[in-house]
């Protein structure tokens, strides 16, 4: 392969990028051996130490490795366990800053060590004899069945959100099944119904959620279940409202059909808790997770719906890992419950709702409007995908490739709207939420540098 003739950004950055997406495209493999650093630098006009720094900042993220006289090869994915679409989004180069993972920012999460030591003075010992106590302490239980959207048969909490719907399916969904999924909608999610088995079928989203129409044909082509994210969708960050769940719900009466709702971002998400388990409580099975909101690490998500699902989750997994730990339980509890992490997680819920709008204002000052939105992520219309990544990678900017968020075969176009000043020359804005290219950005790590990452977004955008 002619490298050389890649490259745009004659940096080291630019150089890294370009070898990166090669890598990432298939274009250059594992054991494929890069040019010298002697011959590129020659190729590219530029000097050996240029080409030795991206090479360097190549090997430090695990994408090539240097072999002495053997040259500097490309390694295997350094993270090949991950599923397929989880290697899309991990995939890339290095960036200066890095908005494309949609984790919450860690500085804005409830401080654990107080909650433990405070759980540990109050059982100074660890449980004993609990094989067959219920798999929810109460004190938890109790907090959930308060704030819960519903009124549910019954509730129990799993190790996040992915294993809540993995269980759920595994349980209302058989092999071959086709399952209604939100079109753009959440990758891994999409990898889970591979694994099992299930085929899916894409309904598109306006800014109050899931298509009406589009749900009715999902369900009349034989979908018997149907999985949404109620509020700060990922990507596209839309809530539904509570006029599009009374819609919804009218269609789903129509047809024999179990819902299964992420509620994934909780407690940082600024829209109301709006669930279709309102109209339909015996056939809602609604996933509450901590992970956006409490930490990652509690691997907590909670359950509830139908004792006729939810007795059969709980009666499996006893013969697996049969319980999340209870002292990870009590820990939420004293979270759910201390004053000063109420106060930590509302104030991080009002830092992503100002950093959201700080950037959608700064967009608006380069001719790109984006809807307000809610949650930790922004999806952006861009005119060319790929071509939008290369700009941002040269920026520093790392953000999510928007096609593996999507549930088909990328369709549509992008709407391009004149606009009179600028400093792009055209407004960028998607017909809906579904159509044209897109990227995702994880505004809730975007802590600063609001201006330069809105300018460096309005041009990837436009061009």
């Amino acid at each position: 392969m002619d490298l050389a003739a890649h490259v745009d950004d004659r940096s080291p950055r630019g150089i890294a990028a370009t070898v990166a997406r090669l890598v990432r495209g298939g274009d250059l493999r594992p054991g494929d051996r890069l040019p010298t650093v002697r011959v590129l630098s020659a190729e590219l006009g530029v000097s050996p130490a240029t080409v030795s720094g991206a090479w360097r900042a190549l090997a430090a993220v695990g994408i090539v490795t240097s072999r002495g006289r053997s040259g500097t090869v490309v390694l295997p994915p350094p993270a090949a366990w991950l599923p397929p679409r989880y290697r899309d989004l991990a995939g890339g180069a290095p960036a200066r800053l890095d908005l494309s993972s949609g984790t919450p920012d860690p500085e804005l999460l409830p401080l654990i060590g107080p909650a433990l030591t405070r759980v540990a003075a109050q059982r100074p010992s660890a449980e004993t004899g609990a094989y067959l106590a219920s798999p929810v302490v109460p004190a938890l239980e109790a907090l959930l069945r308060e704030s819960w959207p519903f009124a549910p048969q019954r509730i129990t909490v799993v190790d996040g959100a992915l294993d809540a719907m993995s269980r759920t399916l595994e349980r209302v969904a058989g092999f071959g099944s086709r399952v209604a999924v939100e079109n753009p909608g959440f990758p891994p999610l999409f990898d889970l119904l591979d694994h099992l088995g299930l085929e899916r079928v894409p309904v598109t989203l306006d800014h109050q959620g899931m298509r009406p129409d589009e749900l009715r044909n999902a369900l009349e082509t034989g979908a018997r279940v149907v999985v949404v994210q109620p509020r700060a969708q990922n990507p596209t960050a839309v809530s539904m409202t509570a006029t599009r769940a009374r819609e919804l719900a009218g269609v789903l009466r129509r047809h024999d059909a179990i819902v299964v709702e992420d509620d994934h971002s909780g407690e940082i998400a600024s829209a109301r808790d709006v669930s279709l388990g309102v109209f339909l409580p015996d056939r809602v099975v609604h996933v509450r997770s901590y992970s956006k909101s409490h930490g990652p690490d509690l691997r907590i998500a909670a359950v509830g719906g139908p004792a006729t699902v939810l007795d059969a989750l709980v009666a499996r997994r006893m013969l697996g890992p049969g319980w999340t730990s209870r002292l990870l339980q009590h820990v939420l509890v004293d979270l759910l419950t201390d004053s000063t992490a109420l106060e930590a997680v509302a104030h991080a819920r009002r830092v992503y709702f100002a950093r959201r709008r700080a950037l959608r204002e700064a967009l608006a000052t380069h001719g790109v409007l984006v809807d307000p939105g809610d949650g930790i992520n922004l999806w952006l219309p861009v005119h060319d995908e790929r071509t939008a990544l290369v700009r941002l990678e040269a920026a520093g900017v790392r953000v999510a490739p928007g096609t593996p968020f999507r549930a088909d075969t990328p369709s549509g176009t992008l709407e391009l709207l004149p606009t009179g000043s600028g400093s792009v020359p055209e407004t960028a804005r998607a017909r809906d939420s579904g159509t044209g290219d897109h990227v995702r950005i994880t505004v809730g790590l975007l802590d600063r540098e609001t201006d330069e990452v809105a300018r460096a977004l309005a041009v990837a955008a436009t061009v």
